[in-house]
């Protein structure tokens, strides 16, 4: 059995807390590693070594902070294989699917390497009589991340990449399901040039996420995961003082108007709702049909494609669709909101309770479920399923639909299709989410953009990467200066006296 451990100040630490998680391989339901689940003490240490990293650290000229990153670039380049084999394996995404993952966080990593101009301040001469402004960005401190287990590659990056490139030192707290590649992300950023305790992973429960947010040392905290512990993580860490950006959980609604492209719009759906089993924040998980006729159309086109998907282990090749979900427990909550949809009167046009995969019994797998005539009372439309389950709801007009995705408590992601470019408009401008797609069904912003959500999938005033990454690592401060005026003619030649 292969034990797992912390990287703390350059190497990897052994536990010393005596506590494990079980690490599994989703697809077999076998345990494969044990991962250590730090005390407040191993917490500690690893916040002192970022505390004598950082200040020099932070004395590194912001291009030089940069190149490291343009050399973790090639690096995750090199390693791309390794990382998205130890992620399909302790997390159970295909194989394209887990590069994918990597991809993601290194594309915030290629905008990190933009870093001089993004810390440049702002100057004003003569703001008064021989007075100047200035202002400068610098970094925090030391600064953590508490990270989820459906993205162990790309969320880690979009924290740590601009945290360090900021200046500060950055301790990851992933989560104990799927804790490998952030180890490996950690080795490569050294190998990149960073320092000793400028990224460090220390593995953990909620023992360890209260000392993250309990130690004085630690200037922000970041956070991916259930709207619940967004909350808790969001009070409790602004109750210390620190700068806190949670992100919570997500009822994605696609609406699909009748002008919609069927098979554009079936595809999408079967690609949004069913990638990575559904374990996704942006996954669509709602589709709204305008219309009784658009909704008939749908599901023709719908239901031959979520039957004939592809589920299966990483290792059966990349044309499998999705894998097993990440645990035992995740597949039984799936199931049971799955049967409560069933007793709450739904119509599951597509019954996938009787998948078994053969050689693979003990596996996490969960076959795929499509809902039909779900309505804005049942559980499985109120409640994030977090697996391969869509539902369809049928709406009478456009502003049924648009009420539906405006009046659910999560706001994170949304998608229209049509063809219509006044609908399209209308709906980008009116609804109440934070990240919209127009004939786009995961509408995830490229790097150089801000992800976030609104309403209780977001607790913070600031997205994750994009400009507001550089906004949340640093703090502004001005600097007001005034000189004596007059210029000296001459040289002075005789000895300075006081007058």
């Amino acid at each position: 059995m292969q034990e797992l451990t912390h990287y703390i100040n350059g190497a990897h630490v052994k536990g010393t807390s005596g506590r494990f998680a079980d690490v599994f391989n989703p697809a077999t339901g076998e345990v494969q590693a044990k991962c250590p689940l730090a005390s407040v003490s191993e917490m500690e240490s690893a916040v002192a070594a970022a505390e004598a990293a950082q200040p020099a650290w932070a004395a590194v000229n912001p291009q030089r902070r940069a190149r490291v990153m343009m050399k973790f670039v090639d690096l995750l380049h090199r390693d791309m294989d390794k990382l998205a084999e130890a992620l399909s394996r302790e997390h159970g995404k295909t194989l394209p699917d887990a590069k994918g993952d990597v991809i993601r966080g290194l594309e915030v990593v290629e905008y990190c390497i933009g870093a001089p101009q993004m810390l440049k301040g702002d100057f004003t001469d003569s703001a008064g009589p021989g007075i100047d402004m200035y202002s400068m960005r610098q970094a925090l401190g030391v600064t953590a991340g508490i990270t989820p287990f459906n993205f162990p590659a790309m969320i880690p990056m979009w924290m740590f990449a601009p945290a360090i490139v900021c200046g500060n030192a950055f301790i990851l707290k992933p989560s104990e399901r799927d804790p490998s590649v952030p180890l490996m992300l950690a080795e490569l950023m050294e190998e990149a040039g960073a320092p000793k305790g400028i990224l460090q992973v220390v593995n953990g429960d909620k023992e360890a996420v209260d000392a993250i947010l309990q130690n004085e040392v630690i200037q922000s905290v970041g956070f991916v995961g259930s709207t619940p512990i967004a909350a808790y993580i969001y009070a409790e860490g602004c109750a210390q003082g620190k700068r806190v950006q949670c992100f919570g959980g997500a009822k994605n609604h696609m609406i699909i108007m009748p002008d919609a492209d069927m098979n554009q719009a079936a595809d999408a759906l079967v690609g949004a709702g069913y990638g990575a089993a559904g374990e996704r924040c942006m996954a669509i998980s709602v589709a709204v049909a305008v219309g009784e006729g658009t909704a008939d159309r749908l599901l023709e086109k719908l239901v031959p494609k979520v039957e004939t998907l592809k589920v299966g282990p990483y290792t059966s090749g990349d044309d499998v669709d999705y894998g097993p979900v990440v645990t035992e427990a995740a597949k039984a909550n799936i199931e049971r909101l799955v049967q409560t949809g069933i007793d709450q009167g739904a119509t599951l046009a597509v019954d996938g309770r009787d998948f078994k995969l053969q050689g693979y019994e003990d596996g996490f797998f969960v076959g795929p479920h499509l809902f039909d005539n779900v309505t804005p009372d049942m559980d499985i439309y109120k409640h994030e399923i977090f697996g391969p389950v869509l539902s369809t709801v049928r709406v009478d007009n456009y502003e049924d639909g648009l009420k539906l995705a405006m009046d659910h408590e999560y706001g994170n992601g949304t998608a229209i299709f049509t063809r219509d470019g006044d609908t399209a408009r209308d709906f980008a401008n009116r609804v109440n989410v934070g990240m919209v797609g127009v004939n786009v069904p995961i509408p995830v912003p490229l790097a150089y953009h801000t992800f976030g959500g609104w309403k209780k999938s977001v607790f913070g005033d600031l997205n994750q990467h994009g400009p507001d990454a550089f906004k949340f690592y640093t703090r502004t401060k001005t600097v007001t200066s005034r000189w004596p005026s007059g210029l000296k003619e001459g040289g002075e030649f005789s000895i300075p006296v006081m007058e």
